[in-house]
């Protein structure tokens, strides 16, 4: 199921034991348009310290009561790594994050997280350190990780602010057609599928949604999005209800629209392509 940005917004994030905060922001990876971290204020449980919470760590959610359940204990997240979210995260941050949480680095592999789909399905099979003593794991746990980190210590993450980007003009081919008002997400793969897009501004119209995969270009500096779309494409397309759930039905009328394949079948031949290896 989809979700806007809107309903994952303030949700609480609860513990295995107590709540530790609500979420403020989330990054995303430019590259996949995937939510990679939600960043969750603490308030005066840890003096207003803002930490790092991954989707791999999401359980079941409720969303009636806007509340999002995480497999870590509250102590964990105390002496979780400090990550100054008002600056951009590195490579090595993540690193540190991911090792801590003994996570698998989402950037290895040709899934939407790492080996998979799904974050949860990058912890299967993860451990790796058969038949060996506590201490040996650990000592080898260090060693991988020290290796990881200078392997990808110039990397570029390609972190982005989720609420950032909201605001953000829209440029197709032949000129402006709105600006970013929302963000749909993907409950299960946390994948941003659509950008939620208000064409008011350019004439007396619409809510409509523009995937990812169509977009040519970012400009961070201007705040713009370039799209390889036209803008009559755009004012004829389907127009989005944001008080109506979107179903698959709708979202292959806006692919068939644009003339796109759906992202649902490119992931179908990528898992299978992941599974034969």
């Amino acid at each position: 199921m989809l979700r806007s940005m809107n309903d994952l917004d303030n949700c609480t994030i609860s513990a295995t034991d107590g709540a530790i905060g609500h979420v403020t922001d989330f990054y995303f990876d430019d590259e996949r348009w995937v939510i990679r971290y939600l960043v969750v204020d603490t308030g005066s449980w840890l003096a207003s310290r803002k930490v790092l919470i991954s989707p791999v760590a999401i359980g079941n959610p409720d969303w009636t009561e806007k509340i999002l359940p995480i497999l870590i204990t509250m102590a964990q997240v105390k002496n979780s790594p400090d990550i100054d979210t008002e600056k951009p995260v590195s490579r090595q941050h993540e690193i540190r994050y991911l090792g801590y949480y003994r996570y698998p680095p989402y950037w290895n592999g040709s899934g939407l997280w790492g080996a998979g789909a799904y974050p949860n399905m990058s912890m299967y099979g993860y451990d790796g350190f058969v038949s060996t003593s506590p201490s040996e794991k650990k000592k080898l746990e260090q060693i991988n990780a020290q290796a990881e980190a200078a392997r990808h210590q110039d990397d570029d993450p390609h972190l982005r602010s989720c609420k950032a980007i909201i605001g953000y003009r829209i440029q197709a081919a032949d000129g402006d057609i709105g600006h970013v008002q929302g963000l749909l997400v993907d409950e299960e793969t946390w994948a941003i599928r659509y950008l939620i897009v208000d064409t008011s501004n350019w004439w007396i119209g619409h809510l409509v949604l523009i995937a990812p995969q169509w977009m040519q270009d970012i400009s961070w500096s201007d705040a713009t999005v370039s799209v390889h779309l036209i803008r009559q494409a755009v004012k004829d397309a389907p127009p989005y209800d944001s008080a109506v759930q979107l179903n698959r039905e709708q979202e292959v009328d806006i692919f068939k629209h644009y003339g796109h394949p759906g992202y649902w079948d490119d992931e179908v031949k990528r898992e299978s392509a992941i599974s034969r290896h």
